[in-house]
């Protein structure tokens, strides 16, 4: 089995990168889906299920490495847990961390067969084969530290970015938000334009603004935005092209 899993964190963030470049890489792969606030892997529903019915050979595969957990520490023990049980662990922008990285590593150290029919030969080989394994999640915890501490610098150059260029704007005089006469939709204003358009004296209808506000059930300052809204929404078309729009 080859599971997708994508996870975000909040419920206004948008999954369908991470689904879409698992999709691309693996086009079998079956994806799961989870959003999730909490700080340990254990704590993942989607995750937890995932990891119940896994076996070895299966693999699991993630956009990024800080898919799997929110630090560093909790990350390696779940990548350490499905490592030494069989799991392939593919991680799209970090492929230095994949497991198969070091099993090939282990593999191309150690080219030596089992089964010598000599007893003492075989404990010493496999005594051999443990610590090559110790070495390689002690250089897989490593890196794994790297990938995340990667990951949360260009978290924090993002928003730092983000700040400064507020900042500029604000000290140019421009205002950061939406320009004008683009309109967002969400649900409140595609219920009430339709009423709006209907009932507004403007538009033609007899209901005084606070009679329309009550009867969309929203208030007089987001009934005074969408009423602007509509009017550059059908200088932009035609009254016609709106009303069908919103009906």
């Amino acid at each position: 089995m080859i599971f997708g899993y994508c996870r975000i964190s909040t419920a206004k963030q948008n999954i369908e990168r991470q689904i879409r470049n698992i999709l691309s890489a693996y086009p079998e792969a079956k994806i799961v889906t989870e959003i999730y606030t909490g700080t340990k892997f254990q704590g993942r529903k989607e995750l937890d299920k995932v990891i119940r019915i896994i076996q070895p050979g299966d693999t699991i595969i993630f956009d990024s490495v800080s898919r799997m957990s929110r630090n560093a520490e909790e990350g390696f023990d779940l990548y350490e847990f499905l490592f030494k049980k069989g799991v392939n662990l593919v991680f799209l922008k970090e492929a230095h961390i994949n497991t198969d990285t070091y099993k090939h590593s282990m593999e191309s150290q150690l080219q030596i067969a089992f089964n010598s029919k000599d007893a003492d030969m075989d404990r010493l080989m496999q005594g051999i084969v443990d610590v090559l394994n110790t070495y390689i999640l002690s250089l897989a915890r490593k890196q794994i530290k790297l990938a995340f501490e990667q990951s949360e610098k260009e978290v924090r150059d993002l928003q730092q970015r983000t700040r400064e260029g507020i900042e500029t704007a604000r000290r140019n005089g421009r205002q950061p938000g939406r320009k004008n006469g683009i309109s967002v939709k969400t649900k409140k204003s595609l219920t009430a334009k339709p009423i709006i358009l209907k009932h507004s004296k403007i538009f033609g209808g007899n209901l005084k603004n606070e009679e329309m506000a009550k009867l969309a059930g929203i208030s007089l300052g987001s009934l005074k935005k969408y009423k602007k809204e509509l009017v550059e929404e059908i200088s932009a078309s035609s009254y016609d092209e709106v009303q069908q729009k919103y009906n």
